[in-house]
């Protein structure tokens, strides 16, 4: 395709009609992401058990952590979880939409996304296995994982 050579500088005459702007776009990118995640929870049985794991585990994560430090570590692992899932789910769709032949590729492609979430679960348990470890086997012999300063919430000269 060849491009006037304006077109960086001008370039919204050469956009189409379909393409919206402004708080057309947003509303219509949101309405988009609903949409997936509705999809997602209908479809897929993994990430329907990782958010209701996620939502007993949330409120328990405000007991454990010692700070707010360690409370948004374990939070973020979980989202980390909830993301990768979101990503393997629109990697197999994709996927899958040509066929289910068997084929090197996308074989490959699937494990990829299965290690990535691998990854972020391990991730996960690590986090929250420091935590717990820090809160309550560590704490309780003098012993601290967490730095000062984390636990405090500041840093201490």
């Amino acid at each position: 395709m060849q491009f006037k050579p304006d077109y960086f500088k001008n370039w919204s005459s050469y956009r189409t009609a379909l393409k919206l702007d402004g708080l057309r776009r947003i509303i219509s990118a949101t309405r988009y992401s609903l949409q997936g995640l509705q999809a997602a929870w209908r479809y897929e049985e993994s990430f329907r058990q990782e958010v209701v794991a996620i939502a007993v585990l949330i409120p328990i994560s405000i007991y454990i952590a010692g700070s707010v430090y360690q409370w948004l570590w374990m939070f973020l692992s979980c989202a980390l979880v909830v993301i990768t899932e979101l990503l393997n789910s629109a990697i197999e769709a994709a996927v899958d939409r040509w066929g289910e032949e068997q084929h090197e590729l996308i074989g490959r492609a699937k494990d990829l996304g299965s290690a990535a979430v691998f990854v972020a679960l391990v991730f996960f348990f690590l986090v929250w296995s420091l935590v717990i470890a820090d809160q309550f086997i560590l704490g309780r012999f003098g012993f601290a994982f967490w730095p000062d300063c984390v636990l405090n919430g500041r840093i201490r000269r």
